[in-house]
Order: structure tokens, then sequence, then C-alpha cells
């Protein structure tokens, strides 16, 4: 790594980690993004998102970005903002995680909540309402609305360069939709680049971007909850298949790669790894397969890698946790292997 003077010159060129792999020669890699600045893919799209923005002429020097946030964009945001010289504020509810919060804060972020203490329910709609009429009524002020926000999918290009970089093709992209700009905007790239791919979406039970019947769910940063717009980065155009996967699935998922492999993802990557880990047979021999995993698992130690917050919501479940770690010792690497049966002993 090069001498930088900026935190946004330490975005992307995250590494590729082989997750599972079948005796037919089909592989599982994990693209880890929290190898990022905050932790989280999502600062590659704030900074696209706000550099645009200057381009247009919707923000200019000293102005105010406001922005509706689980957490990562905002993170992402509040990076930005300091280095570019612009006031944030995120809009935000007790849904998100707590380490998201006090980072945003301590990086010069005000925070506006949209729900009362102890409220900790999925407020999607209730912020982004919030966020649009705060920067309305500021004439300086800009509402970066990630959702729909066409810079958002082009902040993931990159992602797709990269990932030509360290393996000859992806076959299939299987990973969370939130925004659907990561999934999205990495799957046009590909495409663009003459290397298009299968395009898998994972989405929490209860979200209805991909239909069903839509209802409450833990997984944070991700899916679109009842009276939530989907966003225009959902491209459908571009989507083969959409996947639902349980919040008891996605955390157990998450908690078992941990415990297996000393590797801390967040609860949406646990979900898009349980979707692929399930069907790993069922692809082509010799396929590639690349999950984004969009955050590590550091900030959810007070959420899905805590017992008591996880039983206090019916998500503990021992016996899912274990068929995961049933599945990855099926898949373990070559690799990897001999250190598996040496400890093993």
């Amino acid at each position: 790594m090069p001498l930088v003077t900026r935190v946004t010159d330490l975005i992307g060129r995250t590494p590729l980690f082989e997750l599972a792999a079948t005796s037919t020669g089909t592989r599982l890699l994990l693209k880890l993004e929290q190898f990022n600045p905050t932790g989280a893919a999502k600062i590659r799209m704030a900074r696209e998102m706000v550099l645009d923005a200057e381009r247009r002429g919707l923000l200019r020097s000293g102005g105010h970005i406001i922005e509706s946030t689980s957490g990562n964009t905002g993170l992402g945001l509040a990076v930005v903002a300091a280095e570019r010289g612009y006031r944030f504020t995120a809009v935000v509810d007790h849904h998100a995680c707590k380490d998201k919060l006090r980072a945003m804060r301590a990086m010069g972020a005000e925070l506006v909540f949209v729900a009362d203490d102890g409220d900790d329910n999925l407020a999607t709609s209730a912020r982004e309402d919030l966020a649009e009429a705060m920067a309305a009524a500021r004439p300086d002020a800009y509402f970066t609305e990630q959702h729909n926000n066409d810079a958002n999918a082009v902040g993931y290009y990159s992602v797709a360069e990269e990932l030509l970089e360290d393996v000859e093709r992806v076959d299939i992209l299987l990973s969370s939709v939130g925004t659907g700009g990561s999934l999205f905007g990495t799957a046009t790239r590909l495409r663009e680049l003459g290397y298009p791919a299968k395009v898998i979406g994972v989405e929490p039970v209860g979200s209805i971007a991909f239909g069903g019947e839509g209802g409450p769910y833990w997984q944070s940063g991700t899916g679109t909850p009842p009276g939530a717009t989907i966003g225009t980065a959902v491209d459908y155009s571009l989507l083969d298949e959409g996947l639902k996967v349980t919040d008891v699935d996605a955390f157990a998922t998450a908690r078992a790669v941990a415990a297996e492999l000393g590797l801390m993802i967040g609860g949406s990557a646990g979900g898009s790894v349980h979707a692929a880990l399930s069907r790993l047979d069922e692809f082509p021999a010799g396929s590639t397969i690349v999950t984004l995993v969009c955050d590590g698992g550091e900030k959810y130690l007070d959420t899905v890698f805590d017992d008591e917050w996880m039983a206090d919501r019916d998500l503990l479940d021992p016996t899912a946790e274990a068929e995961v770690r049933t599945m990855l010792h099926q898949y373990t690497p070559a690799a990897r292997r001999p250190v598996a049966l040496a400890e093993a002993r």
C-alpha cells in the first residue's frame, strides 16, 4: 500500500477469501468489504454520491449532506463529509447497531432519531420521509437518497474490476440486496467488461423486493421493509433469481463462520453465505461463486453475537448453527483441510 493522504484513498482492493469448495471444483469466494475504511462496502457508494453531487452542482462548498441510514452508508458519508468540509446529518432509528451510531457521532455527524428510546423497530420509511423534508427546508442541503441515486450503483463498478484482477471470471454473483447498489452495480460493470454473471439476490424473510408478504426482520442494512419504496438501484432486468433467508439462518451462519474460522461477517452477509452453502452442489461443476460481504461482524457484538439479545428475540438456534458448521466442514477447501485435520487430532 503506498503512502496516502486521505482516508478515502484506502477504499478498495479488498481481499477475496475462499470459504468453501466442492469436489467438482466449484468455489465460494467472499469479497471481504470490511477491509474498507469504516469496515463496510458502502463507503464506496457514499464517496461516489458526493462526487456526483459536486459534479452536478448539487453540493457546494460548506454544504449540508442529509441521508436516511441504518449505519454503514452514514459511516461512509461521515468520512467523506469530514474530508470535504461538509456538514452531515444522519436520520436514524434505534434498529441500527449502537456501535455504528457511536462511530458516526465520533466522526462529526449529527444524528436525528425518528423513534423514541426503547423503540428498536425498523423505520426505513419514516427515516426517508424526514430526511427528504429536512433537505427541502434547507437551501444548502442535499439529500443523497441512496435508494434512488444512480451514483450508488456506479460506486461499486470498482468491485467488478477488482474481482476480474483476482479471478478469470465470476460465474455467479450471489449477494444481499438492500439498496441494490452493490449487487447490481457490480453485475452491471461485469457485463460491460464482457463477463456477465448469473445474478442471485438475497433478502430477509419479511422484505418485499422479491415479492411475498412483508413483515418485521432483524437483518440490518438489507432488504425493503413493508411501507418502504423499492429503490431504483434494484435492477430486475439483471436479476436471475431472488431468494429469501430467515433471520435465524442468517445469524446462525454468521456465528458459525466466526466460531469455525475466526472470520467475523455481518448478519446480512450471513444470509448470503447461507443461501450459497445450501445450494453449492446445485451449481455447475467448476463454478466461481462470489458473495459480497458488505461488512464485518465486529459491529454486531451487541446483537448477532450476543446470546442474550438473540434469545430475547427468539433468534438463537444452536441446531441451525450446527447445520452451518456441518456444511463448512463438508466444503472445506483443500488448502485449508490439512490444518483442520491437524487441529481435529
